[in-house]
């Protein structure tokens, strides 16, 4: 039988800086570094934003069956009336993510609000963080339960407050192993009903954003 898991508060007590760990961190800032360095010396990021987004945006939502072309993502800017509802959630994805980097650009902080508005945006609608007790997670195949988050809204509310101050904190952690935390963080507490896969891996890369790895959010990472 699976229980409800209550994850503990940011930051755990745990020591990341382990010979293994710090190679593999050392080597994806270098990456990351090279990446917003290349970034800079295109004339028009607005054009490279777009086409990297609308890829991530397909790749993410293929991730939770929600399958479109390249094609129909193009035609749906040009003719509206004919998309079909795949290709309109994957639209919805790339507003989703311009719109937190709005936000980031403008309030050089992230919280719970800006991940609740990026949430709505994706799913067309204002459900928001889980009220009702009964979400979980079943295999897709048996339909078997596999992980149930934590139900009670308080408890939800208490847990995004924690990972709203630990995203926003500076502390002497690296900000990608920060970054791999706040997503296990997020993925675990699973606030809303729907989305939280797609609201996840935007985040990610809004972070990396907030803290000044990348000045766009450009990093392909459904792939």
């Amino acid at each position: 039988m699976v229980n409800e898991y209550i994850p503990l508060n940011l930051p755990p007590d745990f020591n990341f800086e382990t010979v293994k760990i710090l190679k593999k961190v050392n080597s994806a800032n270098k990456s990351l570094a090279e990446l917003k360095g290349i970034s800079k010396t295109i004339p028009n990021s607005e054009i490279l934003i777009n086409s990297l987004v609308l890829q991530e945006a397909k790749d993410s939502s293929e991730i939770e069956n929600i399958i479109t072309t390249h094609d129909d993502l193009y035609k749906s800017f040009f003719e509206a009336e004919s998309v079909n509802m795949s290709t309109k959630e994957v639209k919805n994805y790339t507003f989703a993510l311009k719109k937190g980097f709005e936000r980031i650009k403008e309030n050089k902080i992230f919280v719970i609000k800006h991940i609740v508005e990026i949430q709505e945006i994706l799913e067309n609608n204002k459900a928001g963080i889980r009220k009702q007790i009964g979400t979980n997670l079943r295999n897709s195949l048996t339909n078997e339960i596999i992980y149930i988050p934590p139900q009670d809204f308080e408890t939800i509310n208490k847990l995004l407050g924690n990972l709203e101050n630990y995203i926003n904190i500076d502390d002497e952690t690296d900000d990608l192993i920060k970054t791999a935390l706040i997503h296990y963080q997020f993925e675990t507490i699973h606030p809303f009903y729907d989305g939280n896969g797609r609201t996840g891996r935007i985040i990610n890369v809004l972070y990396l954003v907030l803290k000044g790895l990348l000045d766009i959010p450009i990093l392909y990472l459904s792939r």
